[in-house]
């Protein structure tokens, strides 16, 4: 099943599990937002609004609200000493299209739960209590062969420059 919606002044074919970039829509990330501008509900029987369709509305999830790259405007009026530069981002938001709704029906779908970070610090001081400390294998250190080859060899002196005029004509004259 897919939907024609209209957002942002732009139509949209969109089906479920669909992830889009609009412009900018209210709604922090993970909220779910509902888009009742359809146009077109597809699939095995085809329906088309006049201009849109009463009942029928687009479920979708918030994943991320961001800024598009930057664009700059440069006007310059030859022979006039006149120039104008100008930067723009535009803002957008990415969705997930949840479900398609019709005859006027709630979203089922409700946000997806946040992850909850783990704790980082806990973890690793409770395994090694349970751990024995034996199972931790020791950093080998360089062997002494290579530590004393290194002491031997002498350091390299940077080489002398060629001699250069210092004057800034071509060389000597003859």
């Amino acid at each position: 099943m897919f939907a024609v919606i209209r957002t942002g002044g732009k139509q949209y074919r969109v089906a479920a599990e669909d992830v889009i970039k609009v412009d900018k829509v209210k709604g922090s990330p993970g909220e779910i937002v509902q888009f009742g501008e359809v146009l077109v509900v597809g699939g095995d029987n085809v329906t088309l609004g006049q201009p849109t369709i009463a009942g029928a509305s687009v479920a979708a999830e918030v994943l991320e609200q961001g800024r598009g790259p930057k664009i700059i405007a440069f006007k310059k009026r030859r022979r006039k000493n006149s120039r104008r530069k100008r930067g723009h981002r535009q803002e957008f938001t990415l969705i997930r299209v949840t479900e398609i709704l019709t005859d006027g029906a709630t979203p089922t779908k409700t946000a997806r739960p946040k992850p909850e970070p783990k704790p980082v610090a806990a973890a690793p001081a409770a395994a090694e209590e349970a751990e024995p400390a034996e199972t931790k294998a020791p950093k080998r250190k360089a062997p002494a062969k290579t530590q004393a080859k290194a002491a031997k060899k002498p350091s390299k002196t940077p080489a002398k420059k060629a001699a250069k005029p210092k004057s800034g004509g071509k060389g000597k004259k003859k």
